[in-house]
């Protein structure tokens, strides 16, 4: 099994569209580990932007109420996020695409970090970059806190009107390659998700 870690340089960056086009893309299976506020959980919008017949959408280890950093959200419901309990689902698919909270130094308990998953489960991060005043250094820090810690990294998705020079800074800087640059989008439908799947997909297998 090919096991991909979606995170991004912050929150609201673009994690769940570029899980569903990433799990669009791959037929994978999708799994939310952590997930802090359900008015609209995150895997219910990746289920319904993705087609195809073949995903499986696991349920969450931890489902919090209050839209807040877990560790808050799980203190506020008298829980402690414990990651050694947290196991992978079984999995029916060649790929696992597991979408992270917020972006990877957000707290899950006293001693445990977002990012502390992709470690254990051993996964390639697909780091989420969105283009805004002040995402190059957002987005080197994640770069350096990654490299760091000595994770695999397959590669960059931006997220936003293009930057070109910002564009090419970070990825000189990370010698990391794109994987794809979706452009701000007035909607987000199946059919989008479809279509960036499609431009992505060799990126991912190859």
């Amino acid at each position: 099994m090919k096991h991909y870690f979606i995170t991004a340089i912050g929150t609201d960056s673009g994690k769940s569209l570029v899980s569903a086009i990433v799990t669009e893309a791959l037929k994978a299976d999708y799994w939310k580990v952590v997930q802090a506020g359900n008015v609209e959980t995150d895997k219910e919008t990746v289920m319904s932007l993705v087609s195809n017949t073949q995903s499986v959408f696991h349920n969450e280890s931890y489902l919090l109420d209050a839209p807040e950093s877990p560790h808050s959200s799980a203190a506020k419901q008298g829980v402690t996020i414990d990651i050694e309990k947290i196991k992978l689902p079984t999995i029916e698919n060649e790929y696992l695409v597991t979408e992270g909270a917020g972006g990877i130094l957000v707290p899950l308990n006293d001693d445990h970090l977002v990012i502390d998953l992709a470690d254990k489960f051993d996964c390639e991060v697909v780091l989420v970059s969105n283009v805004y005043l002040g995402s190059i250094n957002h987005t080197l820090l994640t770069v350096n806190e990654l490299k760091r810690r000595k994770l695999k990294v397959r590669g960059i998705i931006f997220n936003g009107d293009e930057n070109l020079a910002s564009k090419k800074y970070i990825l000189q800087y990370s010698g990391y390659q794109e994987l794809l640059s979706i452009p701000t989008l007035e909607t987000v439908d199946e059919k989008v998700v479809k279509h960036y799947a499609e431009k992505v997909r060799k990126n991912l297998m190859s």
